[in-house]
């Protein structure tokens, strides 16, 4: 790799929110030329610095939503009606291990509300966080498949969280708690472990990577500098500039309509057999969806298109819904639930990418990217009420909220991906006009093109 460039990062400034400008890194000095081969391996240096500790604690983040219905939760805390919609409700309306690990101590329905509203509070910020943090390093042709990883722990924890709580399902009685005491227990003491470890292992951002010579720093950057815009105005400017771009609100209606199928399939999986069957019968659609996720998020990249796999993604999740909602037998139902689970997971990566490669300047983006994630979220609580107890076993209303809201967002994907293409066709024609005209070359704004 070639070593041209000697310089420090000490004299590079910290704006308020702890971020180290980078402009004057890259641009004030000459640039680093890599070949195909030493660019590969320094990407691959970055992924296993970043990836692996991310994907950790989303996977123990995600890990705790779902079985511990199934190993008694219900029947020793009493709950009926719709009390444990309201428990999982408050988990997104808004100390993350210490928290979880309370659960497993709660003795009644009122201490179940007030913890899991506790650690919503503790694990609101990092999705939206770890999203926006990986725009800071990778470009954005690139980004897809390394959210696709860090989501797929998500994904994954589906699968093992089934797997996990069958087995710890064998502690029932053990110290005198149920199985769904100890999934919390230890699952919370896991993930106080892997928050304490990360405070050593984790880095910020690429201008302070120790674990890169300064010329990997340089290179970094200046990739990313390629699909950057200036920021315009001051952070209040910026900030009410996110709130007001239709990107924002468009893409929040694509979001909403495919998070709710996605929690909704987390939290209801109809399959009609005993606990520990449901529990083992779980793992392999969530197999199937980190694969179909992974694959999508490579050729996405590739492509550099986003919103063909975005609708693509809908028509899978729709197809799955619309069969579990039918009268049909339990093993088609199931074949079904590899649809619900590949299509959501895959398409909710998509549109958050999408927005993110489409969101000028650094600030608006955070914003924007949080605004939309924290709107989606909103499909938690949604699905969290619409699979209602009293509609066991075929969940008609949940399921066909599901569907409407699918349908909602293939309506609203092409719609968005049109408007982009006229947004690019009119700043082409303004670099046609520069040209015949001789006049001097557009500002990064106009020369920005947006990902359809």
């Amino acid at each position: 790799m070639k070593q041209s460039i000697t310089f420090g990062v000490d004299d590079v400034k910290q704006d308020i929110a702890g971020e180290k400008f980078e402009a004057g890194l890259s641009s004030s000095r000459p640039r680093v030329l890599l070949t195909p081969k030493e660019e590969s391996k320094l990407w691959r240096k970055v992924d296993l610095k970043l990836m692996p500790m991310i994907a950790l604690m989303y996977l123990l983040c995600f890990m705790d939503r779902g079985n511990a219905k199934l190993d008694g939760l219900i029947t020793q805390l009493k709950l009926d009606g719709n009390q444990y919609n309201v428990a999982l409700t408050l988990f997104f309306v808004i100390l993350w291990g210490l928290v979880m690990v309370t659960m497993g101590f709660v003795k009644t329905y009122a201490q179940l509300v007030g913890v899991r509203f506790c650690l919503g509070i503790a694990e609101s910020g990092f999705y939206p966080g770890v999203a926006y943090y990986l725009t800071m390093w990778y470009p954005k042709y690139m980004l897809q498949r390394r959210f696709a990883l860090f989501l797929g722990a998500a994904t994954s924890a589906g699968a093992f969280s089934g797997i996990l709580a069958y087995g710890i399902n064998f502690m029932n009685g053990d110290g005198g708690y149920q199985g769904w005491s100890w999934i919390f227990i230890l699952e919370g003491a896991a993930t106080f472990v892997v928050g304490f470890i990360a405070l050593f292992v984790m880095v910020d951002y690429p201008s302070t990577a120790k674990f890169l010579t300064p010329a990997e720093q340089q290179y970094i950057i200046q990739q990313r500098e390629f699909s950057e815009v200036d920021e315009k105005g001051d952070v209040t400017t910026q900030v009410r500039a996110a709130f007001t771009d239709w990107q924002v609100w468009a893409m929040c209606i694509v979001q909403i309509s495919i998070s709710v199928p996605l929690y909704g399939i987390t939290y209801f999986l109809p399959f009609g057999y005993s606990t520990s069957t449901s529990q083992l019968l779980s793992a392999p659609p969530y197999i199937l969806g980190v694969i179909v996720l992974l694959v999508v998020a490579y050729f996405s990249d590739k492509t550099q298109r986003r919103s063909p796999f975005i609708f693509a993604s809908q028509v899978i999740a729709i197809v799955g819904f619309i069969i579990n909602i039918t009268n049909v037998p339990n093993g088609v139902k199931y074949f079904g639930t590899y649809l619900c689970v590949a299509g959501p997971y895959t398409g909710g990566v998509g549109t958050i990418i999408w927005l993110a490669n489409n969101l000028e300047g650094k600030l608006k983006r955070a914003v924007g990217m949080a605004l939309m994630i924290c709107i989606g979220n909103l499909g938690g609580a949604i699905a969290s009420n619409i699979f209602r107890s009293q509609d066991a076993p075929r969940y008609i209303l949940g399921l066909g909220v599901e569907i409407a809201l699918l349908a909602m967002g293939m309506i609203a994907v092409p719609i968005i991906a049109l408007t982009y293409r006229r947004m690019n066709a009119r700043k082409d024609a303004l670099w046609q006009q520069a040209e015949v005209e001789g006049s001097e070359i557009l500002d990064k704004e106009e020369s920005f093109r947006y990902t359809l």
